[in-house]
């Protein structure tokens, strides 16, 4: 028997800077500010709610699509909160968390030889699905400080041979919500171009200082070539749970639906009902949601700016990114995280893994999660300001 080789794909590919970063942080025994996950579970209502249909309600395989309290429930929410009409049996679907939601977009809307566009940095899954898909990834990236969309490389990236377009508002890792204007430039692309938007919008509720989520769908001529995808695990702070869902026109949700009955047919329906019980709550839970986590954005921001780091704005998301020249070193980011770990015991992601090829001036930043415990906060910011003071 031949040396078995797997798919060069995956085989040729490193484990994950997020699972690279945990075994550091468990073998140095490290504050870990790395990975986004929330150090609270959800709210116990909703919880409740999933406990109640697992003992009440069916556990066998759910339809394909989702239940229909959860169907009904995406389709409310986007009117509710963008005045999106969608029919809940035709245009919505329920995944295994946002990232198979992606994967189910990106292989049943991507024929081999087409290209799509990817704005740097990057979710790490969303590389490997285009090529899987045998796409052609373009990538148009932006950099600190300023996050600004590189307007002509874009208009450039696009092509007769465009596919898709896939846009994260707000952006992880770089917390970047993108403006009306930015959004209505990529509209126009898309429409020009004929391409279908891909739009990662699971921090969707994660917005600071004022500032509101706009869907691209929302925006005239977009509606019949945009996917959105949301998050339960972000919205609700229960990222075990993995429940995602995909809104689409009719037209575009049947190859989606297609390629998610291969993939993982259905999805828990204990959990599904959680979730449609959570995205009926009343406009509080969301609003409060909201302003705890930016609470939490300011504390840990403020101590970051109080052990020496120039700390860049945070718009969205759980993040906040981070030069470190200031506090004196002039390596790069990985090196500098590894540095971190070991003498502060604290992780943080270096913002490079994000990107592709060449830093492009981009080996000077890392990223710090603030959906933590604020004694966690506390003590990580202290274990810094002792181990920078030289």
């Amino acid at each position: 028997m031949t040396e078995f080789v797997g798919n060069p794909l995956f085989a040729s590919g490193g484990i994950t800077i997020f699972e690279v970063m945990n075994e550091l942080a468990q073998k140095h025994k490290a504050i870990n500010l790395g990975q986004g996950a929330p150090d609270e579970d959800g709210p116990a209502d909703i919880r409740e709610a999933a406990a109640k249909a697992t003992m009440e309600l069916s556990n066998q395989y759910p339809p394909l699509a989702g239940v229909p309290e959860l169907l009904q429930a995406v389709a409310d929410h986007n009117k509710r909160f963008y005045g999106i009409e969608v029919d809940p049996k035709k245009e919505v679907l329920v995944s295994v968390g946002a990232t198979e939601g992606l994967a189910d977009v990106i292989l049943g809307l991507v024929a081999p030889g087409d290209e799509v566009i990817l704005i740097e940095p990057l979710y790490d899954s969303y590389l490997p699905m285009v090529k899987l898909a045998g796409g052609i990834p373009k990538l148009v990236r932006v950099t600190p400080p300023h996050w600004e969309l590189p307007r002509d490389e874009l208009a450039a990236a696009f092509s007769e041979k465009t596919k898709l377009i896939l846009l994260n508002s707000p952006q992880n890792p770089c917390s970047k919500v993108y403006g009306d204007d930015e959004l209505q430039f990529i509209a126009d692309l898309c429409i020009k171009h004929d391409v279908i938007a891909l739009c990662d919008e699971v921090y969707e509720h994660l917005v600071f200082d004022g500032r509101k989520h706009k869907p691209l769908m929302t925006f005239p001529g977009m509606h019949e070539r945009t996917v959105r995808i949301g998050s339960a695990g972000k919205t609700f702070s229960l990222t075990g749970w993995k429940i995602g869902y995909i809104t689409a026109c009719a037209k575009l949700m049947e190859p989606i639906k297609k390629a998610h009955q291969f993939l993982v047919f259905t999805v828990a329906p204990d959990l599904q009902h959680g979730v449609a019980y959570g995205l009926n709550k009343d406009d509080a839970y969301f609003e409060n949601f909201t302003a705890e986590m930016q609470a939490k954005r300011d504390y840990l921001m403020k101590g970051l700016k109080e052990v020496g780091f120039d700390v860049l704005d945070s718009q969205g998301t759980y993040f906040i990114t981070c030069d470190f020249r200031p506090l004196g070193y002039d390596c790069d980011d990985v090196e500098f995280c590894q540095i971190m770990i070991k003498e502060a015991g604290v992780v943080a992601i270096p913002v490079s893994a994000f990107y592709q090829g060449e830093d492009g001036g981009v080996r000077n930043f890392v990223r710090f999660c603030f959906c933590k415990d604020e004694a966690k906060m506390a003590e990580a910011i202290a274990r810094m300001k002792k181990a920078f003071a030289k």
